[in-house]
């Protein structure tokens, strides 16, 4: 006899995204990246942690334990610690009518019950009124954990229909200090715990050792009444008659058919590929619909598209990059570069015309060039914000800069390792310590400064606000070698912009250059590969052992050989370079930060940063840990080097080229 198939809260909120989903959940033989990602996001978030800090609150509180998937028995020992007239509850399970949920924490007194759903999403909370816009509509962003928080009261409601119940959201506060050293190292995660978080406490952690609050409580009541009597997101529906019809599909395992459309892109049942055995429910889904082959379906997609301007072709049934048209991209041309639907309309017409070659805008990209003053400076930074901060007087999320790498290349072509910076130091703010080394190694000289994105911009200005509030004695002149340096963000209530400001390598790139093998892509990780592939200058050069390179290096060995080809095709540098953490991927780590909204640098550093904290890392493993983000973040800045030798010699080659002609 099968077990019953019940609907839970996790399946529900799938269900909203597709509600095909619901067919491929739990089902060994469909492929599902999100199995492991959603721990990795939780991990990097902080979720975990805010949760365990978010239980403090409650001392008297009781945690319902058992097997996850128990549910009878975790909702009869719930149902047993409610007969109290009042409880606090961690967790507690409620299956009703085929519904099952667990709760985060439940503060029960007589009738009157509290429902808080903690998350490790950030808010302002002294400018926050409500969740729901001018419109009335759902804030968009919040709907889906709203619509958690609803199906959870309307389960409760189910099982106590007489109860009270008012909702809450417990967020990070960004308008919180913390005023205790090592909160975050007070939440430590273990992978032994019999906790679903998974997180070890300090021994003899009390509320008092906390300080101040930097979560807040967000009442949600009338956004939850919203949902539950007009249902927004499927006016067609009753909240109710949503929760049945995706209860009985569950129920009798039949699939919920769903068109094609923007939510295909990210859908986490695809396999790459059939080796392992596993199903591919993304594949099932686009056979079903347009009966085509795995390869057919393969061919790059109208989402693929960079910055994704063509919503309504997917509703007119286009679903192929060949099927766009000039007219769907609406080309408008800037002078001097090429603009987002120029490059938008080059990245559909290559594919269109099978064409592979890179293109570049050869007169403009070596003006560009030839703006740029000798030695040239190319930073990189590492740095994390996490929700329970490292030190006092530090917001959630608010920003620490722990570590750089510094590349010059000279006028003879000469590429020089010349400086880097790495703090993993316990309970320390590295901060004004790494604006300082920064300092020093960048005012060697006066040429141009070159960073890739935003990133390093943005955190400068962050340090420039934590100075303004500081003490430091050298404030004055950290401040003006900002101001040098950067350009002022909105966040600011000054503006400069430095005669030295950090020239964005991925503006270049965006401007000047596409080529098919990135599709679309313009991160460091998807151009190197790129112009590896291209360029046999850069082959020639990096296949050969760094001891005869006119390159010097502070963390790879004289024999190491940067750039290796196998089968005649060039092996990413990033992937030759051994994890940090060992059973977890360097780039798989990247890819999960990049995809939370309240993170924005590199996984694999902000993971060894977090675990850098914690004084019981035995030394051998944390020297191999550092050891790894010197590597990795030098060849972070080798890569920027890299690129930038990549433009040099085709802008010289086609200059060369022209003379030849002439």
């Amino acid at each position: 006899m099968k077990p019953p198939r019940y609907l839970t809260k996790s399946r529900f909120k799938l269900a909203l995204d597709c509600p095909t989903k619901l067919y491929y959940t739990r089902k060994t033989e469909y492929e599902n990246k999100s199995d492991s990602d959603s721990f990795l996001e939780a991990l990097a978030q902080g979720g975990f942690q805010v949760e365990e800090l978010a239980r403090m609150d409650h001392p008297d509180g009781h945690t319902i334990l058992g097997d996850d998937y128990n549910y009878q028995l975790l909702a009869d020992k719930t149902e047993e610690l409610l007969k109290q007239e009042n409880v606090t509850i961690f967790e507690p399970a409620f299956l009703v009518n085929g519904l099952f949920i667990r709760v985060d924490i439940l503060v029960k007194k007589g009738d009157k019950v509290k429902l808080i759903e903690v998350k490790a999403k950030s808010i302002r909370s002294a400018d926050h009124q409500s969740f729901i816009n001018s419109k009335g509509r759902l804030s968009g962003g919040w709907d889906l954990y709203l619509y958690d928080i609803a199906f959870q009261k309307y389960v409760m409601q189910l099982a106590y229909p007489g109860w009270k119940i008012s909702s809450y959201l417990k967020l990070a506060d960004k308008d919180a200090t913390t005023t205790v050293d090592g909160l975050h190292q007070c939440f430590k995660v273990v992978s032994d715990s019999d906790l679903r978080t998974g997180i070890e406490k300090k021994p003899g952690l009390t509320r008092a050792d906390l300080g101040e609050p930097i979560l807040c409580n967000i009442n949600v009541d009338q956004e939850i009444d919203l949902i539950l009597t007009a249902n927004p997101l499927d006016e067609t529906r009753t909240f109710e008659e949503t929760v049945e019809h995706f209860k009985k599909h569950y129920r009798e395992d039949k699939k919920l058919f769903s068109e094609i459309g923007a939510q295909c892109k990210g859908c986490e049942f695809i396999a790459a590929d059939h080796s392992n055995g596993s199903k591919s429910g993304f594949h099932e889904c686009w056979q079903e619909q347009l009966r085509l082959s795995k390869e057919e379906i393969d061919r790059p997609k109208v989402y693929d598209v960079w910055y994704n301007p063509t919503g309504k072709i997917l509703e007119e049934g286009r679903f192929f990059m060949e099927e766009i048209t000039e007219n769907d991209i609406n080309i408008r041309p800037e002078a001097g570069k090429l603009s987002r639907s120029e490059r938008q309309w080059l990245q559909v017409q290559k594919h269109q015309e099978k064409d592979d070659s890179p293109y570049f805008d050869i007169e403009n990209l070596r003006e560009e060039l030839s703006s740029w003053t000798f030695p040239l400076n190319f930073i990189d930074f590492e740095t994390t914000a996490v929700a329970l901060p490292f030190t006092a007087g530090m917001h959630p999320y608010e920003q620490v800069a722990f570590q750089f790498s510094h590349h010059i290349v000279y006028e003879d072509g000469r590429v020089e390792h010349f400086n880097e910076y790495l703090n993993t130091e316990i309970g320390v703010l590295p901060n004004f310590d790494f604006i300082r080394a920064l300092k020093e190694s960048l005012t060697v000289n006066q040429g141009s400064i070159f960073r890739y994105h935003n990133h390093e911009n943005t955190i400068v200005n962050v340090i420039y606000n934590q100075l303004l509030k500081s003490d430091e004695p050298d404030k004055e002149e950290l401040l003006d070698f900002i101001e040098t340096i950067s350009h002022s963000t909105s966040k600011n209530a000054k503006n400069w912009y430095g005669d030295r400001d950090m020239i964005d390598l991925q503006k270049t790139v965006v401007n000047y250059y596409y080529d098919p093998v990135t599709g679309g892509s313009n991160s460091i990780k998807a151009i190197l590969p790129a112009v590896l592939h291209s360029s046999s200058y850069l082959q020639n050069k990096y296949q050969q052992p760094l001891k005869d390179l006119k390159v010097t290096s502070k963390n790879f060995p004289y024999d190491h050989v940067f750039l290796k080809v196998e089968k005649g095709k060039v092996i990413n540098p990033y992937k030759a370079l051994p994890p940090i953490f060992d059973g977890w991927d360097n780039e798989k780590l990247d890819q999960v930060s990049e995809s939370l909204t309240e993170i924005s640098d590199g996984g694999a550093a902000l993971f060894a940063y977090q675990k850098l904290q914690f004084e019981d890392v035995p030394e051998i493993e944390r020297k191999a840990i550092r050891e790894g983000l010197l590597r990795y973040c030098e060849l972070d800045t080798l890569a920027m080097v890299m690129i930038y030798e990549y433009f040099r010699e085709v802008c010289l080659f086609e200059k060369q080229e022209a003379r030849s002609k002439s």
